[in-house]
């Protein structure tokens, strides 16, 4: 597995775990992807440690435990009052291995001055061991998720020497105004497969990918240095 000079590796687990999509959620009731997906991961990155400056790329996640599922019933707040049951499906006992890296965000030339990869990076890999700088949640707010850091394909996983699985078709990522030079925002889907637990990921520009707008030319938010963005040099590594 292919490893940059600025990766990151970790361990993110937890009692249960719902990664879903809104398409999916119309009747009010929830069922989650077998497997996190690329836009989940990126946020439980994010979660570890993130400044505008930069923008993580999930490389890779490898499941550790066995795909299980559990279903409960949930009475969710109505927008008009009162409630109503609803079934959501979680998947239980969930363990991944994440292999991430960052890049420069090149839409963002007023953060020029905060481009310090070494920084950046020292700063990250502390994150990691203290567990994440914000609070993991796996793809719910009611799904808490704890990060430890790992080397990727350490270990054992029920799915070493399993073969290949096709996951079918299923979200991969978002991609915010403030990443592209359109400033769209943009849906994208693709068809994962896993193998022996691996799932390598395509980078969200990948031609690969079915991409659809769903804005376009969307305002993006300023941050100016020193006012509401402090830059790596300043903090402590």
């Amino acid at each position: 597995m292919k490893r940059y000079r600025n990766s990151i590796e970790f361990e993110v687990f937890g009692p249960y775990a719902l990664f879903s999509e809104v398409a999916t959620r119309t009747g009010g009731e929830k069922f989650s992807y077998q497997v996190p997906t690329y836009q989940a991961l990126k946020g439980i990155t994010e979660s570890v440690y993130w400044k505008p400056t930069l923008i993580w790329r999930i490389d890779a996640v490898r499941v550790m435990n066995r795909i299980q599922t559990e279903s409960k019933g949930i009475r969710p707040i109505k927008y008009k009052g009162g409630n109503d049951l609803s079934y959501y499906t979680y998947l239980k006992n969930v363990r991944y291995q994440v292999l991430a890296h960052f890049e420069w965000n090149e839409q963002r030339e007023d953060l020029a001055a905060d481009r310090n990869e070494n920084k950046h990076h020292n700063i990250a890999k502390r994150a990691v061991k203290l567990g994440g700088r914000r609070d993991i949640f796996l793809g719910t707010r009611e799904c808490q998720g704890y990060v430890e850091p790992c080397e990727f394909g350490s270990g054992e996983s029920f799915y070493d020497g399993y073969g290949q699985m096709d996951m079918g078709y299923m979200f991969h990522s978002f991609i915010y105004p403030d990443e592209n030079p359109d400033h769209d925002f943009t849906a994208q889907f693709w068809r994962p497969v896993m193998s022996d637990g691996v799932i390598e990921f395509p980078r969200p520009d990948s031609s690969d990918l079915d991409s659809h707008i769903i804005r376009g030319n969307q305002p993006i938010r300023k941050f100016e240095i020193g006012r509401n963005l402090a830059e790596a040099e300043g903090q402590a590594s």
